[in-house]
């Protein structure tokens, strides 16, 4: 596994050893070890999700200010353009973003520590998305960002218009309102 550091201290993108030949690939899509030496990081994940969402689908900014959860993120199916602000105060970097170009195709993934909204929107007909967490979905304790926040500028591959979101995602607060982490 290779890791790259991003301009974000703590996140990372992931780039596993793939095996091809004439019948396909294969690759360990995590193996907890090569986890940890690639990256340092030895918190156990404790839930894996997944999701699937059509093209111009818009999730996020999502966090938990209790609870927070690590995630690694990658794409079984499609791509999606991955967004990850940086919410923690004491950073030098809050209130920035990194986003990135993951796909079914070039494998990469993104690990998001604790301290980050996470947010992405389909740039595919459909993709499939898993991710694992390093600590439970705690509702009550979920936070959303707006995804169109014009205070972080994220620039998203498509137009507001044709950004299709959730009733819980178009009433999130803006960046300023937020609940950061210290």
């Amino acid at each position: 596994m290779h890791c790259t550091p991003t301009p974000l201290a703590g996140l990372l993108v992931l780039e596993p050893k793939v095996f091809h030949d004439d019948r396909g690939f294969f690759f360990e899509s995590f193996n907890q070890r090569a986890f940890e030496a690639a990256t340092g990081i030895t918190r156990p994940f404790v839930q894996h999700n997944h999701s699937r969402s059509t093209r111009n689908v818009v999730r996020g900014l999502h966090y938990q200010i209790q609870q927070p959860q690590g995630k690694l993120v990658r794409v079984l199916s499609g791509s999606i353009y991955d967004v990850a602000v940086d919410i923690r105060r004491s950073s030098p970097t809050c209130g920035k973003w990194f986003a990135i170009n993951l796909s079914a195709e070039n494998k990469q993934q993104l690990w998001i520590p604790e301290g980050f909204a996470h947010g992405f929107s389909v740039t595919s007909d459909c993709a499939e998305i898993a991710y694992l967490t390093t600590d439970y979905w705690a509702p009550p304790h979920e936070r959303t960002i707006r995804w169109d926040d014009p205070q972080l500028s994220i620039r998203w591959p498509l137009r507001s218009a044709d950004a299709i979101i959730s009733p819980k995602d178009a009433n999130g607060i803006s960046f300023a309102e937020a609940e950061l982490f210290a």
